[in-house]
């Protein structure tokens, strides 16, 4: 189940993990920088794009993200289809 704290946490683990500033974040995003620690407060939301960019910029799935599994990266697109 979602919860925007446990989206908050990995957030900033996943930031943090590419030595990432929020400042640096939120450039990336197009917001400003304290929308980024709302996020990571589990105060904020972001919208479909940006959790998109986030996902692609940090090479995470968005499942993880949004806590649906623990697994942070995503599948690459020849795994379990055989090719």
């Amino acid at each position: 189940m979602y919860h925007n704290e446990l989206f908050g946490l990995r957030l900033r683990k996943v930031r943090g993990q590419a030595g990432e500033t929020q400042k640096q974040l939120a450039e990336i995003l197009g917001v400003k920088p304290n929308q980024v620690g709302e996020m990571e407060n589990g105060r904020g939301a972001t919208t479909l794009a940006r959790l998109a960019l986030i996902c692609i910029h940090y090479n995470v799935s968005a499942d993880y993200l949004l806590g649906l599994t623990d697994e942070p990266r995503p599948l690459r697109r020849d795994e379990g289809t055989g090719g």
